[in-house]
């Protein structure tokens, strides 16, 4: 085996078998020791763990290489506030000031939808939420294009009134 000094992956692609490395020791599984523990398998089953074992190595090493980048020394701690994870109770907090605004939104929305007439609410719908075109919503409804067109800008007309009433 080679210098074990070097990444974990270095030393597993740079060996013949498949690297362990623990706090105490570091193990090298050859193809010999496989095949003489699995004696259903073959050198192509050896080969195929080997490289996904130089995988796994692989993107572990670049994960630490792309961690590293970050680290920072104690003197410099002050400077890295955008690079701090936000407390838990400040995520909480966040969190449920989030979900606070969205229930209010949801509820404007409502009180607004609730002020237009069913076909007004109809027409909205197939326009704004399901994107048809005024001709596509008048042929459904057997109706003038002129008479959805009207529809639906006097919905979006009382919609933003309310709005800007709320």
């Amino acid at each position: 085996m080679k210098n074990y000094m070097d990444s974990d992956y270095a030393v597993n692609k740079n060996a013949g078998g498949i690297v362990y490395r623990f706090a105490d020791q570091t193990i090298e599984i050859t193809i010999d020791d496989y095949l003489r523990e699995n004696p259903g398998k073959t050198a192509a089953d050896f080969a195929k763990l080997k490289a996904l074992s130089d995988a796994d190595y692989y993107e572990s090493d670049r994960k630490g290489y792309r961690q590293s980048w970050k680290n920072v020394s104690f003197d410099g701690l002050e400077n890295t506030t955008m690079f701090a994870a936000p407390s838990t109770e400040d995520e909480f907090i966040e969190k449920t000031e989030l979900l606070a605004e969205s229930e209010q939104r949801s509820a404007l929305a409502k009180s607004a939808f609730d002020r237009l007439t069913e076909t007004q609410r109809r027409r909205y719908v197939m326009y704004h939420v399901q994107g048809m075109t005024y001709r596509e919503i008048a042929e459904v409804e057997q109706a003038h294009f002129t008479s959805i067109e009207e529809s639906i800008l006097a919905a979006d007309k009382k919609i933003k009134k309310f709005l800007k009433q709320g």
